[in-house]
Order: C-alpha cells, then sequence, then structure tokens
C-alpha cells in the first residue's frame, strides 16, 4: 500500500491523455532519512497531529503524554528529513513566543518508505494507528471493513492502485474540507498465517 501518514501537500496533477484518471499519482522513493524518521509510532503521531493543526513542542508533548525532551528529539529529526517544517513564530495565551511546527506533507508521496525497514519499524504506522484509535475512543470509528481475500501479487497491486486512487483524490481535495471534522484511517492488507 502507499504510505498515508499525514494529509497530503495540495499540488495538481494534468490529466493523461485519452481522459483516464490521474490517480493514483506517481510516488518517489523515500531517502534514508526519510524512512528513518518515519520508523517510530511516536514521530507518526507528531506528522498526524501537525497536519491537523500547527503545534508547539510542548503542545505536541502534552498532547503525547510525552516528556518535551523526547518530542524534540522527534521533531528535529522529522524537520532534518524535510517531514515537519517550522511555522512562523506566533504569541501565546501567557504572551510568550512559540514555535509550531506543521506537516509538510510530502509523507503521503512516498513509496513503501518502510518495506526495507526492521520488523519493529515496519509497524511503526499500525501502532501509531493503535494509539490514536485508543485515544479517540470506540465512539470514534466511523466505518469498518474486515475481509478475507485470495489475491496473487497481481491482484494485491491492482488493489492498492485502486484504493490509493480514490484517497489521492481526496487528499488533492482537502483544503476544500477543512471547515468538516478531521477522520484519520489505515488500510492494510496482510498476508494470512497458514
Amino acid at each position: 500500500m502507499g504510505y498515508p501518514v499525514a494529509m497530503g501537500d495540495q499540488g495538481t496533477e494534468q490529466q493523461p491523455p485519452g481522459g483516464s484518471s490521474p490517480y493514483p499519482r506517481q510516488r518517489h522513493a523515500a531517502t534514508v532519512l526519510e524512512a528513518k524518521a518515519l520508523a517510530h509510532p511516536l514521530r507518526q503521531r507528531i506528522l498526524r497531529l501537525c497536519a491537523q493543526r500547527e503545534l508547539t513542542n510542548k503542545q505536541l508533548a502534552d498532547r503525547l503524554g510525552s516528556e518535551p525532551g523526547t518530542v524534540f528529539y522527534h521533531v528535529r529529526l522529522l524537520v532534518a528529513a524535510g517531514l515537519l517544517q517550522p511555522a512562523p513564530v506566533r504569541t501565546g495565551d501567557s504572551g510568550a513566543l512559540e514555535k509550531p511546527y506543521r506537516s509538510t506533507g510530502r509523507s503521503w508521496w512516498l513509496d513503501d518508505p518502510l518495506a526495507d525497514a526492521e520488523p519493529e519499524a515496519a509497524l511503526a504506522p499500525i501502532q501509531a494507528f493503535q494509539d490514536e484509535l485508543h485515544e479517540a475512543g470506540p465512539g470514534s470509528v466511523q466505518t469498518f471493513a474486515r475481509f478475507t481475500l485470495h489475491l496473487s501479487p497481481e491482484d494485491v497491486a491492482a488493489l492498492d492502485r485502486r484504493v490509493l486512487a480514490i484517497l489521492d483524490e481526496y487528499v488533492e481535495t482537502e483544503d476544500q474540507r477543512l471547515d468538516q471534522p478531521a477522520h484519520g484511517g489505515i488500510v492494510v492488507v496482510h498476508r494470512l498465517a497458514e
């Protein structure tokens, strides 16, 4: 599957000749630093939170129930990888200057950055999703589908393309729905144990 960590960039893509859909859009290979940055569930959650709104290191630490120093370590790695960026400095409620961060949206357009990661790191997106779902509570689930399908490798690739095509259309028009509630999700297709 593609890599939906954060809301994507709001770029546009030209319609190819013949009128076929431009979706799913082309992904690019992750750099070593991008892959490393995405290999931890806390960094995955930081990206998701900073895609929803600009947050300071302290706000992130409070929201994640973590120490500010720990969060700052993860924030620096995400910034170095180009997945998070500093937002303009602002004045907080107490009058002090705050340095917020926001997601760049680049993680959406990466092609399977954790494919070569250690097994535990490869599960970071799933752990982050479980943490987010636990925080939101069972009443937050809007839709759910659990299934078993017999698929060839080609069928899995086709399913991936079709799901990403639908999601890419929503990601690219996200700016038109910012007044609506934010929803998260994950699509995981895995081979069942024999």
